[in-house]
């Protein structure tokens, strides 16, 4: 299907048939990037722009179609929710039936208005899908739906063959690239700019202005680049296609024109589609109590809060929306399980978001966060397209070959980037039994460079050996119902044998046949379903947090006697979620309560440490070689670098408002370190630190 673009994007999409040049610039080439911008330029090369706007896989027709269904209509219409009782019809080859449930005749019209008018057990959605938006499912619906998790849309963005990705040297590439100056239309130098420059291949690389507006890039291939300045919400959207880039080359100031003459920004869909989870929760109404219940119900990791706010619904449809997500399992939603919250909770989430994002809610003028400053302006982020989207990418890890594997929460693909081209391998895991959702949820990668994931709802252990290219599938056993959450955060040890704690027990499982070869039973008292399970390199120490749903403990174990102990953190409800061991081994774990988290084990406490954006969560904190500890900050749009020695801070702003970093994988060989993890969004993200 032909995908329409703007011009802007259309632009970048001929540019990708120009190739890059045949080796690496060299020289100090004076090549001009003209500075004038046209009054009104596209912004939809912004990734969040899209995302927002449904419009990931295409901007019309049936492709469009099939993302809104995605958000809109799979939870309850797919086949594994209505084998676990969801009285939602499929709706796949509607328009050959007779009759709608509620008697009106089949046709647009009675579709498009039971869509808009929803029933008893459906949202109303005429207050947040547009007449566009509804003609789009109409045309899925007419002519392919219904999603499939082993076909998911295309990413019209990947376009890493061969023949446009020869190779890029990874080491020691930070600077000597492009470079310039970026101020606003009055000559005042602008600081914490993010300049990014978007390859043939659709890589995209990006550089932050300093304090005295400069910016510089790592050397890239010669060619024809889109240059254009990523997430410039105070700004309007700067973009020039077709910008040759040689190494060295000193571009002409790239002059902004500010969006507003104050501080305060308009509420249009592309200033609130530019804007960070936090941000939405700085600039909504309401009291810290509905913010924080809202935040530990709704903010876990699951997905970002743009999902949420992007809509508006009235009470009622928020009342059913939230009891399916804070009842059923996981974040498919398929089966029942135990509620998040309390009755109580759960009221104050509905009436909150009925008032902040009803159907007559009114958005005040904006105020966002401070741009990059100082340290955190020198850093090269790279952002790499993967082949499909809607994948709920998950995990990531590195092979010793420097390719960087990726887990699909929801799809039956693991991938492999070679970073070097941007070119990805997708790999399918074996057939799930019929009626269990296909996912891996955490993939690792051992010595002997055999990928391992976790398949989250069928409960099984995968192998992957990539030089066959072969699989082994190994069940595991779980007390959970199948399609809801039995088998995810396990650990290998250096002898190979697999770690993972449940039901009150810490278990040893032989990875070839899924037996549990030891059993260690947690003491009374003890949080009975840590999260994460992590153990250090020599296999010496595991560790594990609280559960999903909260707590404010980390169990610690020496494996030598099996002596397991737990401690309580201050904060009641900090939840370690995930994380690892720094070289003291002392855990680390990201904390969904809003801090990270450290289990000094000499003194027998919970460390807490607070970061300085607020609003923000964590699903993971990841130790380098260093001390230093890294971490996406849920809702923040932030990799944040923590050095506990100095008690020190630096944020590094990233691209997109997203940093939903649910494991965090630093290669530890580079100096500095090159930290990666992959977007809920279906990218890949490398952050390179220069200092």
């Amino acid at each position: 299907m032909q995908v329409t673009r703007t011009p802007a994007v259309a632009a970048a999409i001929v540019i990708a048939a120009v190739g890059y040049g045949a080796c690496l610039g060299i020289g100090n080439a004076q090549t001009q990037a003209p500075a004038a911008q046209p009054a009104a330029v596209s912004n939809d090369l912004q990734r969040s722009v899209e995302v927002y706007g449904y419009d990931a896989a295409g901007k019309s027709g049936g492709v469009r179609g099939e993302v809104i269904y995605y958000y809109k209509c799979w939870v309850c219409h797919n086949d594994y929710a209505r084998a676990a009782g969801s009285p939602a019809p499929t709706l796949k080859d509607i328009f050959t039936r007779a009759k709608l449930w509620n008697g009106d005749p089949v046709n647009d019209e009675t579709v498009a208005n039971q869509i808009r008018n929803g029933n008893p057990l459906m949202p109303t959605f005429s207050t947040t899908l547009k007449d566009a938006d509804i003609a789009d499912v109409l045309a899925y619906l007419h002519d392919g739906c219904c999603y499939e998790e082993t076909n998911p849309p295309v990413n019209p963005w990947y376009r890493a063959t061969a023949q446009n990705s020869p190779a890029m040297p990874e080491r020691g590439n930070l600077r000597g690239g492009p470079r310039g100056t970026v101020r606003d239309g009055d000559g005042q130098l602008l600081e914490g700019i993010a300049v990014q420059l978007i390859a043939p291949n659709a890589v995209r690389t990006t550089v932050y202005s300093n304090e005295a507006g400069q910016y510089e890039f790592p050397k890239l291939l010669a060619g024809a680049y889109t240059l254009r300045i990523a997430k410039p919400v105070e700004f309007l959207p700067y973009v020039r296609d077709a910008v040759q880039v040689v190494d060295g080359a000193k571009f002409d100031d790239i002059v902004l024109q500010l969006r507003s003459k104050t501080d305060l920004l308009p509420p249009t869909d592309d200033v609130l589609s530019q804007l960070t989870g936090a941000e939405w929760m700085a600039n909504l109404p309401g009291t810290a109590e509905e913010k924080y219940t809202f935040s530990r119900t709704c903010g876990e990791g699951c997905h970002g809060y743009e999902q949420i706010m992007r809509n508006s619904y009235d009470e009622r449809s928020w009342r059913l929306m939230i009891f399916r997500m804070l009842h059923y399992s996981g974040s498919p939603l398929i089966v029942l399980g135990r509620p998040r919250g309390n009755p109580q909770q759960e009221e104050m989430i509905v009436k909150w978001l009925s008032r902040v994002r009803g159907p007559d809610s009114k958005i005040g003028q904006i105020r966002v966060f401070p741009r990059a400053h100082g340290p955190g302006t020198d850093v090269v982020v790279t952002e790499y397209e993967l082949p499909h989207v809607l994948l709920a990418t998950h995990d990531v890890a590195g092979d010793s070959k420097g390719n960087i594997w990726y887990s699909s929460h929801r799809t039956p693909f693991m991938g492999k980037l070679d970073p070097r081209t941007g070119i990805v391998s997708e790999y399918q895991v074996p057939a799930t039994p019929p009626g269990i959702l296909p996912g891996v949820h955490r993939i690792t990668v051992d010595k002997n460079d055999i990928v391992w994931g976790s398949e989250n709802w069928a409960h099984n252990l995968v192998r992957f050996d990539p030089p066959s290219q072969t699989f082994r599938v190994v069940p595991i056993p779980a007390t959970e119902p199948l399609n809801s959450p039995g088998f995810g955060n396990f650990s290998i040890g250096p002898d190979g044998v697999v770690w993972f704690a449940r039901n009150k027990v810490v278990q040893k499982i032989d990875s070839k046949t899924g037996e549990v070869i030891e059993r260690i039973p947690m003491p009374i008292g003890i949080s009975p379903n840590p999260y994460d399970n992590i153990i250090t390199p020599d296999g010496s120490f595991w560790a594990g947090g609280a559960p999903a749903g909260g707590g404010d403990s980390i169990e610690l174990m020496d494996t030598r006697t099996n002596k397991l102990t737990e401690v309580l953190s201050v904060s009641r409800d900090s939840t370690p979620a995930r994380g690892g061991f720094d070289a003291q081994n002392n855990p680390w774990f990201g904390g969904r309560g809003g801090a990270l988290l450290k289990l000094d084990v000499k003194a027998g406490q919970i460390r807490e440490y607070w970061p300085p954006t607020p609003y923000v969560t964590f699903y993971e904190a990841m130790p380098d070689k260093r001390g230093e500890v890294w971490a996406g900050e849920l809702h923040g749009g932030r990799m944040l670098r923590f050095n506990p020695q100095a008690d020190h801070w630096t944020e590094y702003v990233l691209p997109e408002p997203y940093s939903h970093d649910r494991r965090t994988w630093i290669d530890n060989s580079t100096t500095p370190v090159t930290v990666w993890y992959v977007d809920h969004n279906s990218y890949m993200v490398r952050v390179q630190a220069r200092n």
